[in-house]
């Protein structure tokens, strides 16, 4: 499974892709995963915060709402778990990716200034459940 996941990561972003050892190590480190055929979550809960690692969509499945439903099935499990809040970082150049969140709810609270090995600046979001 963590090789077919390292293969959708790899087609999601090809600048950057995970191997199945990077997934191996998340989920060693306390991370959940959630995955299909075309998409998955991996989130991390400390306490009654959830913050979300990363999302993928196969590009020839984006806009059938797999990430707003993998984003619905974190909260469900979040939930269960206690989590009242969850947060992620997003890059300001990803404006796909920040109108997905806040369709999904998420609200910006903050910035980190030139966070990403290009410079680019991160958006940081939240949301309370």
């Amino acid at each position: 499974m963590l090789n077919q996941l390292a293969d959708l990561h790899k087609i999601c972003f090809p600048h950057k892709p995970w191997s199945a050892d990077d997934f191996a190590d998340l989920k060693k480190s306390g991370c959940e995963i959630v995955a299909s055929q075309n998409g998955f979550i991996v989130w991390r809960t400390v306490l009654d915060e959830s913050e979300i690692i990363t999302i993928g969509v196969h590009p020839d499945a984006r806009g059938a709402g797999i990430a707003i439903a993998m984003i619905g099935l974190m909260e469900n499990e979040i939930k269960k778990n206690g989590a009242n809040k969850i947060f992620l970082e997003v890059s300001h150049k990803n404006t796909a990716a920040i109108k997905l969140y806040e369709k999904c709810g998420f609200i910006i609270i903050g910035k980190r200034k030139q966070y990403y090995s290009d410079g680019s600046d991160a958006i940081l979001m939240e949301k309370n459940i």
